[in-house]
């Protein structure tokens, strides 16, 4: 498995590295760096000396970092390119045939903000494999499980045997979870079906399903994050034309301004 995580130095990427490394090591998979050169200069030739100067840097602190990792036993590699980050980091991430980025998030000011000026949301959106969303908060070594959110869609399938799969290989414990508005026979059944599914298809796996009643998706998700901590949360983001997404974001990308636990969105 190669995991790619985007780098600027930063604390948040830092903890970021945290969790890929955890992942890794479970998993001995590689990671490659990205450090990914966006500039503003309008002339080319300031434009020209600033460029070498942070390729120069980027290549010191890669290393730099690489060598502060290599007690790890994991195998680094890095790549520093110019361009818009969230394009880039996508575009990298098919090249070398990845299977999920770890980027870190500062969050921000309320789940209502615009969806432009986001690296790590854009690049959600430009993204074709999984993306793990590390918050500056999140803790490593609290890790314990992964919880699957689902809304009984018919995409989701192909993501429970993935999440099924990864828990499984970072011997973390895996649950579910549903926020539904109402208790009524319809609503009942759905759940009760998703239980005779993953015993019927995977009998060997504990099933332990989470039933949040609340008057919309983000406030049950809300509820349920409150109580629980120690896990990853994954959510499947299903792509959506422009105008779609700002007449009505998906429930993925709010909660990737938000969350205080690591958020994993499946593409």
């Amino acid at each position: 498995m190669k995991i790619i995580l985007p780098l600027d130095f930063s604390e948040n990427s830092k903890k970021a590295l945290e969790f890929a490394i955890f992942l890794a090591d479970k998993k001995h998979a590689s990671i490659t760096l990205v450090h990914v050169i966006e500039l503003i200069y309008d002339f080319a030739s300031q434009a020209a000396i600033v460029l070498d100067t942070m390729h120069r840097d980027a290549e010191t602190m890669m290393k730099k970092t690489i060598e502060d990792n290599q007690a790890t036993g994991i195998k680094f590699d890095y790549v520093i390119k110019e361009g818009t980050a969230s394009i880039t980091i996508a575009r990298i991430a098919e090249e070398l045939k990845a299977t999920l980025i770890v980027m870190g998030t500062q969050g921000a000011s309320g789940i209502r903000k615009t969806l432009v000026g986001s690296t790590t949301v854009n690049t959600i959106k430009e993204a074709k494999i999984p993306v793990l969303v590390v918050p500056a908060e999140a803790n490593v070594a609290k890790l314990k499980k992964v919880t699957l959110a689902l809304e009984f869609a018919n995409h989701e399938e192909e993501f429970i045997d993935w999440t099924v799969m990864m828990s499984e290989k970072w011997g973390l414990g895996l649950e579910f979870l549903h926020v539904q508005s109402g208790s009524g026979f319809k609503e009942n059944l759905s759940v009760l079906g998703l239980e005779s599914y993953i015993v019927k298809k995977y009998p060997k796996l504990p099933v332990k399903i989470h039933t949040y009643y609340a008057p919309s998706a983000t406030e049950g998700l809300d509820q349920f994050l409150e109580e629980h901590e120690n896990g990853i949360l994954v959510m499947c983001h299903q792509h959506k034309n422009l105008w779609d997404q700002i007449l009505s974001k998906s429930q993925s990308i709010k909660m990737a301004y938000h969350t205080h636990v690591p958020l994993l969105i499946m593409n």
